[in-house]
């Protein structure tokens, strides 16, 4: 018998117990708190190793020339935040016109990519010929290849072409990626047969089906891939290097080199055009991020 009934009257209704709140995961599941603790703690380990060097090199980039930035514990926030170390980037070198011709390429880069990606795939997903596996099994293979091991090659054949120092040369090599097809293929391949054969009855076409039915299904995947051709011809800095000898056709990413000094470097000079070259690609995710989110999902490649 326990201390409760000892006391409580005989006849009386025995106390409701409440129920313990139940700690669950984004499925329904229990989990134990323990673990809800170390999966957090996980995730915070995570966004300080990949947004912290950010914040710090945004700090520096706002710090004055009074302020140490090599002081113990280092300070995140500024003293005195100041944005004169951006005027500086733009008094050192042309940056503005290296971010015009960086914008070029790699708008070039995202129309190429989408175009040429979305045809790829969808002849890859739903054509019916001869050799069809073969060729995907050929975009898989580029895919292994490394750049640095076709790179003479490319330079040999945008100089035959006469292709050389010129922004045509640095997006052609690119303007095509093989994993972006692949992307495509099986974001097409999840299209249910059924809608494309009722459109063949009506009459439609190769190209109808393909532009009134398959392309607008996929839009989440096309703005994957844009993030992606995107993301690549901005932050390309080997093959511009090689291609490019005009400095007045130099990328973004060539450009701001320069800013490293040969005896000596500005940390703060350094760290201000490198928020100026991060800046685009944020504002390109913050804009597509609800279709790359849902693009994820329709372009996962299978096993």
């Amino acid at each position: 018998m326990t201390v409760l009934e000892k006391v409580r009257p005989a006849g009386a209704p025995a106390p409701e117990r409440r129920p313990r709140p139940r700690v669950t995961d984004e499925h329904g599941r229990r989990v134990r708190v323990w673990e809800l603790v170390l999966r957090y703690l996980l995730l915070l380990a995570v966004l300080a190793l990949t947004v912290g060097p950010f914040l710090w090199q945004l700090s520096t980039s706002l710090k004055g020339p009074s302020e140490d930035i090599f002081q113990s514990p280092p300070a995140l926030l500024p003293g005195h935040p100041t944005l004169h170390n951006y005027q500086r980037v733009a008094d050192t070198i042309p940056v503005w016109d290296y971010a015009v011709n960086s914008l070029k390429v790699a708008g070039a880069n995202v129309v190429t990519n989408c175009a040429g990606s979305a045809l790829a795939g969808y002849a890859l997903a739903r054509l019916r010929y001869r050799g069809r596996k073969a060729a995907t099994l050929v975009f898989i293979l580029a895919m292994l290849v490394p750049v640095e091991g076709i790179i003479i090659a490319q330079f040999t054949t945008m100089r035959e072409l006469g292709l050389n120092n010129t922004l045509i040369g640095v997006v052609l090599p690119g303007c095509v990626g093989a994993m972006n097809v692949l992307l495509m293929r099986n974001a097409f391949l999840n299209l249910p047969y059924e809608i494309e054969e009722a459109a063949y009855i009506d009459g439609a076409n190769v190209w109808q089906r393909f532009l009134r039915i398959a392309l607008p299904s996929v839009k989440g995947t096309l703005a994957v891939v844009a993030i992606f051709a995107f993301m690549g011809a901005w932050d390309d800095f080997l093959w511009p290097l090689i291609v490019l000898s005009d400095p007045s056709k130099f990328t973004l990413t060539i450009g701001l080199n320069y800013l490293h000094g040969t005896f000596a470097n500005d940390e703060r000079l350094v760290a201000a055009g490198t928020i100026i070259a991060v800046a685009p690609l944020i504002a390109l995710f913050a804009c597509l991020q609800r279709y790359f989110f849902r693009g994820v999902g329709e372009g996962a490649v299978k096993g």
